[in-house]
This record gives C-alpha cells, sequence and structure tokens, in this order.
C-alpha cells in the first residue's frame, strides 16, 4: 500500500492521522496470472484493487469482441478508483503480466473519503489525472499518424516508470506485446511491427527482447508529439536528465 500513499500524497500532502488511515485500511493480497480479471464489465465491484506488483490494462469490447486498451495500470495505481461510487463496473481490468493485487473493501475506502477531507480531496484528483491520461489516448488513437501513436505510448510508459523508480537502463522492459500495443493505438500488430522498426532504423530506440532503451529521448518526444502535461507528474525537469 505504500506506492498507493505515495500517489496520494503527490496530489495532496497528508496529515500524519491521515497518512496513517491509508496505511492501516483493510486489504487482501491475491496473486494473479496474466490476463486474469480484476474488474469485469457489468460486475458490482466489492472492492478496489491497488497493484502491487506487475501491470495490468483496462479495455472495452465490443459486441463482436474486438477489444480496445484504454490505459496501462503500472505498480502502486489503484486500477478501479472509477468505482468507488458507481454500482456496475463498465469497463474491464486484465493483468498483462504476472503480479500481486491488494483487494481494499470498497466500503472501507467509501468511509476513508467521506470522513477525511485531505484524502477525499487525493482520490478526486487521481481520478481526474486517469480522466486527463484518457483523453490524450483519445487524442493519440483519433489524431496522430502511426508512429506518433507508438512513440507517444513509449514516452509516456518510460515517464510513468520512471516517476516509479521503474526504469533501468535509461530504458524500461516493455510488458506488452504487439497484439497489446495494436489495441492500444488502433492498429493492427503488423503495424506496429513496422514502426517499431522504423524508430529503431532512426535510432530513437534500441530494443533488446522487451528491454526498450532510448538512443534519442528528445526525438522520441517530438516523434510522439509528447508532452507529460497531461500526466500532472513531479520533477519534470529531472526526468529530462534521466534518459
Amino acid at each position: 500500500m505504500s506506492g498507493f500513499v505515495r500517489d496520494i500524497q503527490a496530489q495532496v500532502p497528508l496529515s500524519v492521522d491521515d497518512r496513517e488511515a491509508v496505511l492501516n485500511l483493510p486489504f487482501r493480497l491475491r496473486r494473479m496470472d496474466p490476463g486474469s480479471y480484476l474488474v469485469r464489465e457489468g460486475s458490482l465491484p466489492a472492492q478496489c484493487g491497488v497493484l502491487v506488483e506487475g501491470f495490468a490494462f483496462r479495455q472495452k469490447t465490443t459486441g463482436e469482441g474486438a477489444r480496445q486498451i484504454m490505459a496501462v495500470c503500472v505498480p502502486g495505481d489503484a486500477v478501479d478508483l472509477q468505482n468507488i461510487f458507481l454500482d456496475i463496473s463498465d469497463h474491464a481490468v486484465q493483468m498483462l503480466t504476472q503480479g500481486v493485487i491488494a483487494d481494499v473493501p470498497r466500503a472501507a475506502l467509501q468511509e476513508l473519503v467521506l470522513t477525511r477531507p485531505g484524502v477525499g480531496r487525493a482520490i478526486i484528483q487521481l481520478t481526474l489525472v486517469e480522466a486527463s491520461i484518457l483523453r490524450e489516448w483519445v487524442v493519440n488513437v483519433g489524431r496522430r499518424d502511426a508512429r506518433e501513436r507508438i512513440a507517444h505510448l513509449l514516452c509516456e510508459f518510460a515517464v510513468r516508470l520512471e516517476v516509479r523508480g521503474l526504469a533501468a537502463d535509461h530504458g524500461f522492459e516493455l510488458p506488452m506485446t504487439q497484439e497489446q500495443l495494436a489495441d492500444a493505438t488502433g492498429l493492427t500488430s503488423v503495424h506496429v511491427n513496422r514502426v517499431l522498426k522504423g524508430l529503431e532504423a532512426d535510432g530513437l530506440i534500441t530494443r533488446q527482447r522487451r528491454h526498450v532503451s532510448f538512443g534519442d529521448w528528445r526525438a522520441l518526444q517530438d516523434a510522439g508529439d509528447f508532452t507529460r502535461t497531461y500526466l500532472h507528474v513531479p520533477g519534470v525537469d529531472e526526468l529530462d536528465h534521466a534518459f
């Protein structure tokens, strides 16, 4: 739960009592396999899961079964804050990788939000950041070309992992397959593969299996039309020196 507390405090400084109240929330740890559902569309949410280890993604599917990935969740993220006060989940969340989830009873989180204004404000701001990221993803799929979409997604992932201290060797381990990247960007797997090879040929990225590093971080940001304002993350200047 420490990652969740860090996220909250990045939005609103917590008092000692508020911080202890969050840390003392009841929770149950579950180890999850890739593809396991944390939230199912149409389900009645009974808990809010905090991702302790591993990666997950939000998705919706059409009536014919086509999938659109709408967000990637990284360790420390609460995967369904949007369902704290909604009785039916309108989307699904699945694991990308093996991981560990901390299930917090929804009633306990509701009580904390309603009785501690500092925590409530921070939770609201976290959900607003999620909405900000979703708006950027809509622009990415709707108005950027294939190269921009992939470059933008790689930049976002790099910044979010760097903020959490999870980036290494001037890059990161990409937990998504090319098929999943395609579902996140509205492309085909073949097109994703072609774009990744093009970014590599141009010296913007280097790939070794799943590890992605950046030959020219500034140029990759330019290629993806990427600015990090929508992520609302601290330490902007420091992050530019990390890659």
